[in-house]
């Protein structure tokens, strides 16, 4: 399988920053994705959320089935990644 180009994969990022609703977002990444990719997705997202509020691997991993090797892989991108989950995580706590 060939590697996309960057700017296929910011054709991808700049239709999902068109969406204008809840329900455009649920229908076009549920066409986009399997729903196995769609509950991986939220896993990572709740695991996020759950490491950035100091919970335990072993927590996380019962309450999301994810490997420790997933949650260790969420965790290094939240403390160094590019700070997509840091920015969204800003963005959403209320």
């Amino acid at each position: 399988m060939k590697k996309p180009s960057t700017r296929e994969i910011d054709d991808l990022y700049t239709a999902i920053l068109r969406l204008e609703s809840l329900d455009e977002c649920r229908r076009f990444f549920r066409d986009l994705l399997t729903e196995y990719e769609i509950k991986e997705f939220v896993k990572r997202w709740k695991a996020a959320r759950m490491l950035a509020n100091g919970i335990p691997y072993t927590q996380i991993e019962e309450e999301t089935g994810l490997s420790t090797r997933t949650i260790a892989r969420v965790g290094r991108w939240l403390k160094r990644g590019k700070g997509g989950y840091a920015m969204m995580l800003k963005r959403t706590t209320k």
